[in-house]
């Protein structure tokens, strides 16, 4: 999108000053302090001309291809939209900023808003003209570029009068060639002076401006593919953006002679001066900076921004032609740019005319609680700093959490800066020091971190490696050893496959022995952990044990006829022809079983008959049918019990430790 006009479009501070105070209608309040750098996505198809509303703190966004106007805030929140304006671009304010004036291609006109309620108060026709699409404010009258015979135009509007009186050709006597209407550059604190140029041409000419039109001062071929010019407050100069050579150079407004050449980058695509005589250059930068930002008359840039990248290409989004702006106090620069997906943003950027010093500082990686250390650093800028400027300095740490303010440093030649302190605290100590801004320079701050000792602590934890019935309440005793100020301690469990992971059972100040207890029931085997945060002095701690809770087994028989009891142990009595179920609970886990052991009384002694493991239901219960005992089992005793053998290869699963049901007694009759 190629923008199609520039001059100095925002009120100077002084002026917005005087209708701050002459117009409660109009104030809305002085601005703030300059904000960070944001940016919010417009919702456009094009971007054409932008001009800053300082008095009501308003930026106004031309959208040609869309036919609207888009008003946004200084938080670039949009507020309003205009639409209906078919190829609308050039942007003007009212010297009171009570009026934006709008060239609306598409009807060949000039369209005049109320700043207020943003409602079209007034529409000039201009008879027909085609191209007309830049606007100027100069002595006056409203200037307007547009196309005639194949060349770039210039007309004036005067509303000063009872009707608004219309002004056509009042260009040079060469005109300027090309099919697009002419750029403009002006400035509210110059009035008289006219700077005018043409894309497609390379020549600029400055223009007195008189009572009848426009007096030709100067013409002269100065740039090759011109995007943008503007003149200074002053009106001395006229600094111009072109597609080659890679700077933004300033020209006299007397001769056109060489004056100064700011130092910029890549495909130069816009300028904007602010009231105080700063320079803004953009340019079209997919891999570097995007905006370079130069105090008056010095070639080398005090702030440069390099815009990043929010679509799928390599590169940067990119200022879109012309699409810069100061706000009249100089505290922001506003700038559109676009993605390679097609979209717009509004770039608000901070301080844009200050230095942004940056601050390096140096700590050693570790050192000894209670000895001297020594920080180094640098702070360096673009306008650099003399030597002794004050910096603060702020030490962070366990004790400090928020900060403490240690004496303040001065620089040395260079920047250079050094300070010693003895850290009363252990553990992560930070330095940071910072230089609050002046006029001329943006606050800025860098820190460093240095690993400060501290005293072991004793922490132990009991319990560890014990295995515990399943369910059973067990207390937990943390006992911490002497330390600085700190006796709190936390006690947090993790029970094995329950998903939960680490919770906390206890927390609190330990007792005066050194002790705090949490209370875990042992449903699953768990890791146990004791928690000492450290303090000042002494350092942090963590100890775990591991304890099993086993696993919840019972074991009975059932179909039988009788019980009784053969010397102290209770039977089971079983026909010889029914058959006997064993009947197993235990406490449920997906995909887990349960080992059934048998043995066998024989000769004197239990002999075993076998295992076999047969899976439990959802609920943790399994019932075995080994059949009819027949009758070589008559007169015989038997015995089985249920198991769970922790591991993936026994009963499924590894959440309990090993444990086994009470032995089941059966014998077997007739």
């Amino acid at each position: 999108m190629v923008r199609r006009q520039k001059h100095r479009r925002t009120l100077t501070t002084a002026t917005a000053l005087a209708v701050l105070f002459s117009s409660a209608a109009l104030s809305v309040g002085a601005a703030g302090p300059a904000a960070a750098d944001t940016s919010k996505v417009l919702s456009l198809k094009s971007a054409g001309d932008v001009v800053v509303d300082g008095v009501h703190q308003r930026v106004y966004i031309s959208d040609p291809t869309a036919g609207r106007i888009v008003v946004t805030d200084y938080a670039a929140t949009v507020v309003a939209t205009l639409t209906g304006l078919s190829g609308v671009n050039g942007l003007e304010l009212s010297p009171d900023s009570g009026r934006l004036y709008a060239a609306v291609t598409g009807g060949s006109r000039i369209i005049e808003v109320d700043t207020q309620t943003y409602a079209q108060s007034a529409s000039y026709a201009l008879g027909g003209l085609d191209g007309v699409s830049t606007l100027a404010q100069a002595g006056g009258r409203l200037f307007f570029g547009y196309t005639a015979e194949y060349s770039g135009r210039i007309g004036s509007l005067d509303l000063s009068g009872p009707e608004p009186v219309v002004a056509l050709s009042l260009q040079s006597p060469q005109g300027y060639s090309g099919s697009v209407a002419p750029e403009f550059g002006s400035d509210p604190a110059a009035p008289g002076v006219l700077a005018v140029g043409v894309q497609e041409s390379d020549v600029v000419g400055i223009y007195d401006v008189t009572e009848s039109g426009l007096t030709l001062r100067v013409s002269k071929s100065v740039a090759g593919n011109l995007r943008e010019l503007d003149i200074t407050p002053d009106g001395k100069e006229v600094v111009t953006a072109s597609g080659a050579p890679y700077v933004h150079p300033a020209f006299s407004t007397a001769d056109l002679s060489p004056v100064v050449t700011y130092q910029s980058s890549d495909y130069p695509n816009a300028v904007d001066v602010a009231p105080g005589g700063e320079v803004a250059g953009g340019t079209f930068s997919w891999y570097g900076p995007d905006v370079h930002v130069f105090s008056h008359g010095d070639p080398d840039p005090v702030r440069t921004f390099e815009f990043p990248n929010t679509g799928n290409s390599s590169g940067g989004d990119t200022l879109v032609p012309g699409a810069l702006a100061w706000a009249p106090d100089s505290s922001r620069l506003f700038a559109v740019s676009v993605n390679s997906d097609g979209v717009f943003s509004l770039r608000v950027l901070g301080d844009p005319a200050k230095s942004l010093p940056a601050i390096t500082v140096s700590a050693p990686s570790s050192a000894t609680r209670a000895k001297a250390l020594t920080v180094t650093g640098k702070i360096t800028a673009s306008v650099a700093l003399p030597a002794g400027t004050p910096l603060t300095v702020t030490r962070t740490d366990v004790e400090y959490p928020k900060g403490r303010t240690l004496p303040a440093v001065v620089t040395r030649t260079g920047g250079a800066f050094s300070f010693s302190d003895t850290p009363s605290a252990g553990g992560s100590v930070t330095y940071r020091v910072a230089y609050a801004g002046d006029a001329t320079h943006a606050p800025a701050s860098g820190s460093d971190t240095v690993t400060v000792s501290r005293t072991a602590v004793t922490l132990t934890l009991n319990n560890d490696k014990k295995i515990f019935s399943y369910g059973k309440p067990v207390s937990f005793t943390a006992a911490l050893g002497t330390t600085y100020k700190n006796r709190a301690v936390r006690i947090y469990a993790d029970r094995a496959g329950d998903g939960k992971g680490k919770y906390l059972i206890k927390s609190g100040t330990v007792n005066s022995t050194g002790k705090l207890s949490g209370t875990l029931n042992m449903y699953r085997d768990s890791s146990v952990y004791a928690v000492y945060d450290g303090d000042a002095r002494t350092a942090a701690k963590t100890v775990t044990v591991w304890a099993g809770g086993q696993a919840k087994v019972g074991t009975s028989i059932s179909r039988h006829y009788k019980t009784g009891k053969i010397g102290s142990t209770t039977y089971s009595y079983v026909h010889k022809t029914s058959q006997p179920y064993f009947n197993t609970t235990m406490n449920p886990y997906p995909g887990r079983k349960q080992r059934l052991d048998i043995q066998m009384y024989y000769q004197g002694a239990w002999r075993s008959g076998g295992s076999e493991y047969f899976t439990l239901d959802s609920l943790g219960k399994s019932v075995v049918n080994l059949g009819k005992p027949g009758s070589s089992s008559v007169g015989y005793k038997f015995r089985f019990r249920s198991a769970y053998v922790k591991g993936a290869g026994y009963s499924g699963d590894g959440v309990n430790s090993t444990a086994y049901g009470s032995w089941k007694y059966m014998y077997v009759t007739n």
